[in-house]
């Protein structure tokens, strides 16, 4: 749990930001807070992870982009680049590299058929992929405010997340498998 906050702590610190000032702030607020992050991660000897690279380009990136030109198309973006680089190498990894990368981060834990694995690296890139472009309606439909936006960036793409993470538990418990035989089989040695 320590971790998972640890991880929104940019996103956390820019909705406070945001509803205090403005997106310009927050902005400011998120940049600077995933700098930090890495750093103290840095300092501190811990493992600084590829998703942690990845996030604190984007949004040193997309944040800059928005604070240098005061335009906040660009962090609006943010979330949706973030999520379609993750669909991209999930499928790019599997389908060009034959290497599925949902299985190399879960599979010491978990055993399961190579066609389940293949479906669960697909699914989580259709996640990424719908999400990505839910952002972009989001952001730019024109039916909701730039507060709306930032509400739904900060609870409704997270809810998304642990719903979706929910479903897949259920779907993957039903193909897990493990080493030990079934209770009667060894019940019968």
């Amino acid at each position: 749990m320590k971790k998972f906050l640890f991880d929104l702590f940019p996103l956390i610190l820019f909705f406070v930001a945001f509803k205090f000032s403005d997106i310009f702030t927050a902005t400011a607020v998120a940049v600077a807070a995933a700098i930090l992050q890495i750093l103290w991660l840095k300092f501190t000897g811990r493992a600084i992870e590829a998703t942690h690279w990845i996030n604190v380009t984007i949004i040193v990136v997309f944040g800059g982009a928005t604070l240098l030109l005061h335009d906040d198309t660009f962090i609006k973006w943010k979330p949706t680049v973030l999520y379609w680089m993750f669909a991209v190498i999930l499928t790019g990894g599997r389908l060009l590299f034959k290497r599925n990368l949902m299985r190399k981060i879960m599979g010491e834990k978990i055993i399961m058929p190579e066609h389940i694995w293949d479906r669960l690296n697909y699914s989580w890139s259709a996640f990424f992929l719908a999400s990505g472009a839910l952002n972009l309606y989001v952001a730019f439909s024109g039916r909701f405010t730039e507060a709306q936006w930032v509400n739904f960036k900060v609870f409704g793409l997270m809810i998304l997340l642990l719903v979706f993470v929910v479903a897949q538990s259920l779907w993957l418990g039903r193909h897990i498998q493990t080493d030990t035989p079934p209770l009667d089989v060894q019940d019968k040695s």
